[in-house]
């Protein structure tokens, strides 16, 4: 749930670009009312709500520290109201992506929450969470998580309180204008994420069908077991008007409050001491409950792991008791952990499972341990210095590489310090001093997106227009949107070897009106395709084409490249105006367009 990029290289370019234009003034047509705004104005998203709470003993838990049931509830509320304040009608809550826990909050300290709408779909909004903690005495504040919320409106319930709609209301949610870099990269990051959650089902599934999740029973220690059983616990509550809304829904946030209650006695007895809730798994509510409904929670560890351990929550509800069907609310999955006196994690004793149910539970616990240490440390950007830039390919992992990747090519694009280095003719470069030096170079064609994108987005035609491309070989086609390549490069000097590069390619369509298609490519590994003898193995980190529709018969092609080590001679080059490479690339790029443009009619309807 909580997106993270780290990058490298030394800012040995201060002075070179110092003099360029900036190229806020010349943006692009999405981003146009930012430029507008005064600068010594404060920016506020129309969407944000505030939420700052003054931490009381009644919030506790047994060591002075802010229950997380406690804060579930005031996240749910912040972000319900950051919702309905963009869709003009009642909300709830749909799903909550993951969160993790990197601070507790104590008595007396103040939480200040932050939400607001990143984008909004056909009835559905992502938003975005923010939770720091203030130490009003010291002075001092600290980051406690982040969060993504999905929120549905629902519209019907505003007819039946506030009348019929006005016409601006009906029909699909408004969208989200961006402005900020902020904006404008999670605006776009947003669609990628909805897809993620999507196949999320999908993808512990494949994990577990695809790839050996190794039970190790047999290799515990048995005396140290305790078998799951003893763990679970069953507890009730009955919905009152308090934990609904005005609607009579029940609080999103108050079943994750009582959720959080139940998997804390289980990891409990697990441990027999008092654990930390350091995470809480993606999850998905599948249907409501309001006022007079009976909720049964159910929680049993599902797994121990040497210092964590998995607990599985369930809640069913139902009307009365004579009902025979309870109705599924939700589940959710809770990693716990117990700290000694200076903080570090414990050991914890292993965990029996009972046969079929039990032993299910306990696989598929593994199988969300390797997902969870996916998301949270798939490297993205990574140092240069300390690791490769290639991430190892397989198939458990492929649905968040392919995010990340297309993730990783919007943010560079929604950066809004990018500098206009040099124009000749219709060809623009542009620079961005970061971490890395990133180019991008743009072009207007007169060829239809939807052409462009299908010419593009197959790097067998690379070799065609680009000379750095002398051959590609399709190594694996993974599903419709995503590809792997091997591509041979000619030497960059006359000294050097060729280079070869193991390429993933991720192509998406637009979402919604107004967005790019979107064409991103990043290095992977793969043990078919080890270094050679013959070949350098080069990298690339974050590449891609970002095409715009910009009329009829009419695309504005934008490249994006953060340079590599090895790449970046090449890149300051032809910045510094000492070749013209880059322009001869993309007229020829313009070129290969023109001629083709007719070739794909057949194909372009599914487009």
């Amino acid at each position: 749930m909580i997106q993270n990029v780290g990058n490298h290289l030394r800012r040995g370019f201060a002075s070179m670009f110092s003099s360029r234009t900036s190229r806020k003034s010349i943006s692009h047509p999405e981003s146009g009312g930012a430029s507008a705004m005064a600068e010594d104005e404060e920016y506020r998203n129309p969407t944000e709500v505030q939420m700052s709470q003054l931490v009381l003993p009644c919030h506790t838990n047994h060591r002075g520290e802010l229950s997380v049931g406690q804060l579930l509830k005031w996240i749910d509320t912040t972000a319900c109201l950051s919702a309905e304040r963009h869709a003009g009608c009642p909300c709830v809550t749909a799903s909550m992506d993951d969160i993790y826990f990197d601070h507790t909050i104590s008595v007396g300290q103040v939480v200040n929450i932050k939400a607001k709408v990143n984008r909004a779909f056909n009835s559905s909004m992502e938003v975005g969470i923010q939770v720091v903690s203030e130490d009003l005495c010291a002075e001092e504040q600290w980051s406690v998580c982040k969060a993504l919320a999905t929120f549905v409106a629902h519209r019907e319930l505003s007819k039946e309180t506030c009348g019929p709609p006005s016409p601006g209301q009906q029909g699909k949610l408004k969208q989200v204008t961006p402005l900020t870099e902020e904006e404008k990269t999670e605006h776009g990051v947003a669609a990628e994420r909805r897809r993620m959650r999507l196949v999320y089902a999908d993808t512990i599934k494949d994990l577990l069908s695809h790839c050996a999740i190794q039970d190790d029973l047999d290799n515990k220690d048995c005396s140290n077991m305790v078998p799951a059983e003893k763990t679970r616990v069953e507890s009730v509550e009955l919905v009152l008007p308090p934990h609904a809304n005005h609607q009579g829904n029940t609080f999103g946030g108050q079943i994750m409050a009582w959720m959080e209650n139940v998997a804390t006695i289980a990891a409990s007895r697990l441990c027999h001491a008092h654990p930390t809730l350091k995470a809480i798994e993606m999850f998905h509510f599948r249907g409501p409950s309001q006022v007079g409904d009976r909720l049964v929670l159910k929680a049993i560890v599902n797994n121990a792991f040497k210092h964590s351990m998995e607990v599985g929550v369930c809640v069913e509800a139902y009307r009365q008791e004579a009902e025979k069907q309870r109705r599924h609310i939700n589940s959710a999955f809770m990693t716990f952990v117990v700290l000694d006196k200076d903080d570090q994690p414990q050991k914890l004793p292993w965990i029996r499972p009972q046969p079929g149910e039990g032993e299910r539970r306990y696989r598929e616990a593994s199988a969300r341990r390797k997902i969870r240490l996916d998301r949270k440390y798939l490297v993205v950007s990574c140092k240069q210095s300390e690791v490769a830039l290639s991430v190892p390919w397989d198939p458990s992992n492929q649905v968040y590489l392919s995010y990340y990747n297309v993730s990783s090519l919007k943010t560079l694009m929604a950066k809004d310090n990018w500098v206009l280095s040099m124009e000749t003719g219709e060809v623009r470069l542009y620079t961005l001093e970061e971490e890395f030096l990133s180019i991008h170079l743009e072009m207007v064609v007169q060829v239809d997106a939807a052409q462009v994108f299908q010419l593009l987005s197959d790097l067998r035609r690379r070799p065609e227009w680009d000379k750095h491309y002398r051959s590609v070989e399709l190594v694996q086609q993974v599903d419709e949107d995503d590809a792997i390549y091997h591509v041979i490069s000619p030497a960059l000097s006359a000294n050097a070897k060729p280079q070869d590069f193991v390429i993933l390619a991720s192509r998406r369509k637009p979402c919604d009106n107004g967005d790019p298609y979107v064409i991103a490519l990043r290095s992977v590994t793969l043990p078919t395709h080890h270094e050679t003898l013959e070949y350098q193995r080069g990298e690339t980190l974050c590449s891609g084409f970002c095409l715009w529709r910009e009329g009829d018969q009419l695309t504005k092609v934008s490249y994006y490249n953060q340079a590599t080590p090895g790449f970046l001679n090449y890149v300051t080059t032809n910045v510094a105006g000492l070749s013209s490479e880059f322009y001869n690339t993309f007229k020829s790029c313009e070129s290969f367009l023109l001629d083709n443009r007719n070739d794909l009619a057949p194909s372009l309807q599914t487009l």
